[in-house]
């Protein structure tokens, strides 16, 4: 160990790496119970989702702390795996989630290519900070409204399909119809799935404010026993699930690419490397510079391979049947814990294996109420970066604003990040033809960007 990860170079010790590894997996273990449960809407097995949750996550952790000697673990994206199940809703929905599965892998062809030439790192730097921390925002209010709906606190009416257009004919794309359920006792004990949500989502927010390791992990947990009582963990579930992994019902290898030729097909495909790009590439540099990695003198050839492997585990989650890898911010836990090195990715690569024969029965049992308020929770945690948007400067502000509040009210990451592009560049493009004060760089990729968005508008009825 010392030989192949360096330890002593470190200023580490196998004993440190593998207790920041538990960390970083504790922290973590919240998306192997979330995942199914949002999946769940597309038709397909929540047992499958778990195991290629966990196998995937497992795997390619374990390809990060061995290949790259980082020590960050990857999963299924949030925010990504919200996308997927609106585009490839069972009632409703786009595309088959087979079909989605292979606009999955395909961009994550793309993300590979684009990191193997450079082109990543330019669109990186292309698209402005505001926007960037935007797209962050939005997500994380899609992410909590997808919470709120899951935990029955709200319900939407969809015109259209659930992806509908910004523009669809005045037609509004979503109708909330917040607290249908009064608060109150009665309406409490008639709606239990709604009041266990807001249980958990209090255990959720004073494990959170109190900082304790794996808090919404343990959060989901007493959720669940506490719906027991309450008759809203489906605790029959238990007995039908086998303690040995069952790989049966896995959607390995069933990407479906016969929508290819489709404009709709496409912008899936865009969605998700644009949202890939810019979450998976902070997250690297910010996780590597706590860990004092890009100090190094090999700092930036070992980020290039963390980006390789973290764009291989989009098309490797794909072929297994689940939706896009990246690497998770929750590996900061880790890095505080001590870990510096592949081994802590190792340790935690090791136990998401372990979890498909240990963890099974339970995530079986686990209710949509017990998983909601965690939605909520990293809703919460992803506003944050809303504080860096330069709110004092109105051609940031509006189309920051824009990105932020149309992802929500229109169900749709791609809808946000159109219109911001859009905003950004037709208001700092005419400022700096006009006005002689302050000048706002706009990149060229940022021309290309709004001009694919109208064109997306104009021809796919921003689909």
């Amino acid at each position: 160990m010392e030989r192949y990860f360096k330890l002593g170079e470190h200023g580490t010790n196998p004993r440190t790496e593998i207790i920041a590894g538990i960390t970083t997996f504790v922290t973590m273990a919240y998306i192997l119970f979330l995942n199914p449960s949002i999946l769940a809407g597309t038709g397909m097995s929540q047992n499958a989702v778990f195991v290629a949750t966990a196998l995937g996550a497992g795997l390619v952790t374990l390809m990060m702390g061995l290949f790259v000697n980082f020590p960050v673990g990857l999963a299924p994206g949030m925010g990504l795996n919200a996308y997927f199940a609106v585009v490839a809703a069972a009632k409703g929905g786009t595309m088959t989630w087979e079909v989605a599965l292979g606009a999955v892998f395909v961009s994550g062809i793309i993300f590979i290519l684009l990191t193997i030439s450079g082109f990543r790192q330019m669109l990186v730097k292309a698209l402005p900070d505001s926007l960037k921390y935007a797209i962050t925002v939005g997500i994380g209010l899609f992410i909590t409204f997808i919470g709120l709906k899951l935990g029955q606190i709200t319900t939407a009416t969809f015109t259209g399909g659930p992806s509908t257009a910004l523009i669809s004919g005045g037609a509004p794309a979503v109708t909330l119809q917040f607290f249908e359920w009064n608060i109150g006792i009665a309406d409490f004990v008639v709606n239990k799935a709604a009041a266990l949500t807001v249980i958990g989502l209090l255990l959720a927010g004073i494990m959170t404010t109190l900082r304790v390791r794996g808090g919404l992990l343990i959060a989901i947990v007493l959720t669940t026993l506490i719906g027991i009582p309450m008759g809203v963990t489906p605790t029959e579930n238990w007995a039908k699930t086998p303690f040995l992994p069952n790989f049966s019902d896995l959607a390995i290898g069933k990407v479906d690419f016969s929508m290819l030729g489709s404009g709709l097909f496409w912008e899936v495909v865009i969605v998700m490397v644009f949202v890939e790009l810019f979450d998976s590439f902070g997250t690297l540099v910010g996780t590597a510079q706590r860990a004092g990695l890009m100090n190094r003198p090999d700092g930036e050839k070992r980020l290039s391979r963390a980006m390789f492997v973290d764009g291989a585990g989009v098309s490797i989650g794909a072929l297994l049947g689940v939706t896009p890898m990246t690497a998770y911010i929750e590996s900061a836990a880790g890095i505080e814990s001590g870990g510096r090195t592949g081994l802590t990715a190792v340790t935690t690569g090791i136990l998401f294996l372990l979890a498909i024969v240990v963890l099974a029965p339970f995530a079986a049992i686990i209710p949509d109420a017990a998983t909601a308020p965690a939605l909520i929770i990293v809703g919460v945690l992803m506003m944050s970066s809303v504080r860096n948007i330069e709110w004092e400067d109105f051609g940031i502000a509006m189309p920051a604003f824009l990105t932020i509040a149309i992802m929500p009210f229109t169900y749709s990451i791609a809808n946000g990040i159109s219109v911001g592009a859009v905003a950004y560049v037709i208001l700092n493009g005419i400022r700096n033809l006009v006005s002689k004060d302050k000048k706002v760089e706009v990149h060229w990729l940022m021309w290309v960007i709004a001009i694919l968005a109208v064109a997306r508008f104009v021809f796919l009825h921003g689909r």
